[in-house]
């Protein structure tokens, strides 16, 4: 009925788009919104959520079925770029964890950041110089995999990937310092990469 739309135009000024296939749904959508004095901030369009055009957004909302969120989901990761927050009402999204959840009178609300595809073999050098090589594995967010400064394998003591931005900690062995970095990537490229304090 475009409430969390209209919602979103009235406290954060902000544009949206709702989807429905139900004609009479937009239509009621589309007189709510004008009654709410927001109708230049928001649309809604009569389409199926699996064919419309999702690619601009950088926040989704969904109140569906937990089946047709698993059957959304692959839509979600591949189309919408890294960093778009996805919040679902009352349905997770299966196996795929959320990276925050909240209870609000007693019904799950669940928010997922969609994620850089960083899966593979990297390189780059530090600021003295030194040599550093992964490779990874990745499932949704969660990220796995081995590291190398130059030669000798050294450990991942933790990897959090938000949105496009991946940080890493490494080091040699206990006692040893760690080397932090934060990898930035653009689409499936590696674009940038921040040597952190330790």
């Amino acid at each position: 009925d475009g409430r969390i739309v209209v919602a979103a135009a009235m406290t954060r000024n902000t544009s949206g788009v709702g989807i429905e296939l139900d004609p009479m749904r937009v239509a009621e959508a589309m007189e709510y919104a004008a009654d709410s004095r927001v109708e230049f901030l928001v649309d809604f369009i009569e389409e199926d959520i699996f064919s419309a055009d999702i690619r601009e957004a950088t926040v989704v909302t969904m109140y569906l079925l937990h089946s047709i969120n698993i059957d959304l989901r692959p839509r979600l990761l591949k189309e919408l770029r890294p960093g778009t927050r996805i919040v679902s009402h009352a349905f997770d999204m299966g196996d795929w964890t959320p990276d925050a959840t909240l209870e609000v009178s007693g019904i799950g609300i669940y928010m997922w950041v969609v994620p850089a595809q960083v899966e593979g073999a990297w390189a780059w050098e530090d600021s003295n110089g030194n040599a550093f090589h992964i490779e990874l594995e990745q499932k949704y967010q969660k990220i796995t995999g081995q590291a190398w400064q130059a030669d000798e394998e050294i450990d991942i003591k933790s990897a959090t990937l938000d949105g496009c931005d991946l940080r890493l900690a490494l080091q040699k062995g206990p006692g040893a310092p760690r080397h932090r970095f934060t990898l930035t990537f653009d689409g499936t490229d590696l674009a940038e990469v921040v040597e952190n304090a330790a």
